[in-house]
This record gives C-alpha cells, structure tokens and sequence, in this order.
C-alpha cells in the first residue's frame, strides 16, 4: 500500500501544465518564460535517469525512492515560504529531479513485495493511480481557487501528501534483492546505434513532449478561443487525463486480444482527426469533447512503444528501460518551442507543433509494424 502511495505522488508532476497557466498570469510573463516552467521540469529525466539507476545499486531501491518522496516534499513548500518567479523555477526543478528518481527507482521496488505471478498487474495498477493523481491535480488547484482564491494552496496538498507517504514507506520493512548485475554507462549509449530503438526513443520524447505542451497550452488556448478563466479552463487538463485513465484501462484489456501495431495506427488516425477539429472549432463543447478523445487514443502510445523496446533485446531490458525513460525530457523541449512560437503568433499555432508530433507517431506505426 505505501508503494502503491507512492504511485500517487508520482503524479504530482504533471501539475506543471495548470502551474503554468498561473504563473504566467501572476506574474505578466510571456510564453516563452512561462514555458520554462515544463522545461525546469522534465530536462532532469535526460540528466538524472542514469545518475539515479547507479544510486539504486549503491543505496537500495526503498532509500531511493525515499529520497525522492523527500525531494518533492521540499519542492512543494517552497512556493508557499515565498513566492515569486526565481522559488517557482526553484520548486519545478526539484520537483522534475524528485519525479525522475522515483519513476526510476519506484518500479524496481515494488518487484520485491509482489510475487512474480502479479508483478505485470500490479505495475499496470500503479499507473493506473499515476493517471488518477494527474486527473486531480487541475481540480484541486481550481477548488483552491473557487473557495480560498489562492491556488498556491494545492502545493500545500501536495507537500502534505508527499510528506505522509515518505514517512508511510519508511516504516514499512522491505526486504531487498541484491544486485550484481553491472552497469555500463557506454553500454546504454551504445543503444543509440540500434535504429529501432531510436525510433521508439523518438516517439516517447514526442508523445511525452506532447501531452506536456497539450497541458500547458490548453488553459490558455480556451482563454483565447472561448474567454474561459484560467481556473475553468484547466478543468480542460483533468478532462483530458481522466480520458488517459480510462484509455488505459481499456487499452489493457484490447492489447491482451489486438496486435498492438495495428491499435496504435488506429488511435493515431482517430487522435489527428479530432486534434484538427480541436484546431478548427471555438465551440467549447466541441473543444472539450474533443480533449476528452484525444486523452483517450493517445492514452497508449507510450506503454505500447516501451514494451516493444525493451522486447526488441530482452538481455538489456535495464539498458532500453534507462534509455526510454530519458525519452520523458521530451516533456522539456515541445512546451519551448510553443512559447516561443505563440509569443511570435498565437496559441493555436503554437498547437501545430505536438499535432505534427502525432503525425510522425502515425507515420511510424503504419511503417514500422
């Protein structure tokens, strides 16, 4: 139960796409400052994926993960000490440093209170709360809003949370396996001479790169399409997760029975054609529905693309597993890009971008089978 906690916390790290809606308007930034705040975030899965699986095998997996739940409990009070634009890049950075070390270190520690019969339930369960945590975080921060008018309250919530599951784990005895496998740092990067494997790194940075920069437009976007209030408009984000939820759980049950190229190819076919009609309308109905389909057939692209990496070579799962979850910097770049672009245009063009990301999933899967 406190891995499974664990889990929820893990969660948290997807608040940067509503935080960014809020701080941009806090503090009269542009976009291309406001959308350091994912970059702050998510660069630290390329800096600290590697550095956190050597720290494993010298400290243990439960000490890890500990000292991630530690680093996010910190991140999360800075804000409420003191509040400006410098403590909240401050605040995303540790947050994006503690989030990379335990979804590095997370997994491996649940593999030693599972037995081997439920170890693929028992992950696919974790992230199924994962995404129930990202489905709550936009509406915490609007009840924060709508009752005490200050959503900087959410990061209370949330430094409380981590708090509470860093002191649950740590009272719980976890007897570990011992790891003698060695570990290569020029073996990882030799990966990169695997042209598949490139491929699915690709896709994982866009599709990651993707739903960030999806989440840090969409507040706004509806601002500029339907003039709905920030605190509204993220409702949009949670709409969008709890759509990945149920994608997920659905996707569970297809992929046991369905090849998973031909599932995928049809998700990316269904996702483009809604992501245009999310483009083209300025209806909010349509453009909430359409989220909602979106989260939905994009919900499985990043499992089904990481389980055929590390198929493709079963002898260096812990390698392609390193080099996959360095993939979730994507989350770093797109939101950039988008800034930069929407403060030269508007966030509807900004919004070409993660939709020319899904093009290039759909090439791959259809080529690529």
């Amino acid at each position: 139960m406190p891995i499974l906690f664990a889990f929820f916390i893990m969660g948290f790290v997807d608040i940067v796409g509503v935080s960014t809606s809020y701080v941009k308007q806090d503090f009269e930034l542009n976009d291309t400052l406001a959308n350091l705040l994912p970059m702050m975030v998510f660069i630290w899965f390329a800096i600290c994926s590697l550095p956190t699986s050597f720290l494993m095998g010298r400290i243990g997996r439960k000490k890890t993960v500990l000292c991630s739940l530690g680093i996010t409990t910190i991140s999360m009070v800075i804000p409420l000490v003191y509040y400006s634009f410098t403590t909240v890049l401050l605040a995303f950075m540790l947050l994006g440093i503690g989030n990379t070390v335990l979804q590095v270190s997370l997994n491996p520690l649940l593999l030693n209170v599972v037995v081997k019969e439920k170890v693929t339930s028992a992950l696919t369960l974790g992230q199924f709360i994962k995404a129930i945590s990202s489905t709550l975080g936009p509406v915490i921060a609007s009840a924060m809003v709508s009752i005490w008018e200050n959503w900087l309250l959410t990061f209370a919530v949330y430094a409380v949370s981590s708090f509470l599951s860093c002191l649950w784990l740590a009272m719980v005895p976890i007897k570990e396996e011992s790891n003698t496998q060695s570990q290569n740092i020029r073996n990882v990067f030799s990966l990169f001479r695997n042209s598949k494997l490139m491929i699915a790194f690709s896709v994982i940075l866009l599709i990651v790169g993707f739903e960030i920069g999806l989440m840090t437009a969409v507040p706004k976007y509806l601002y500029e399409q339907c003039h709905l209030p920030i605190e509204k408009g993220s409702l949009g984000c949670s709409l969008y997760f709890a759509a990945r939820t149920l994608g997920t759980f659905l996707g569970t049950i297809i992929l046991a029975r369905y090849p998973s190229g031909k599932f995928l190819t049809q998700n990316m076919i269904v996702a483009i054609a809604v992501f245009a009609v999310f483009l083209l309308s300025s209806n909010t109905t349509i453009l909430l529905i359409a989220l909602f389909l979106i989260g939905l057939s994009c919900a499985n692209v990043f499992p089904i693309i990481f389980s055929q990496a590390i198929q493709s070579e079963p002898d260096k799962a812990n390698e392609i597993s390193a080099l996959m979850i360095m993939g979730v910097a994507g989350g770093a770049i797109l939101p950039v890009i988008m800034g930069i672009v929407a403060d030269n245009s508007n966030q509807l063009i900004s919004l070409l971008i993660p939709f020319c990301a899904l093009i290039y999933i759909l090439i791959v899967s259809y080529t690529k089978k």
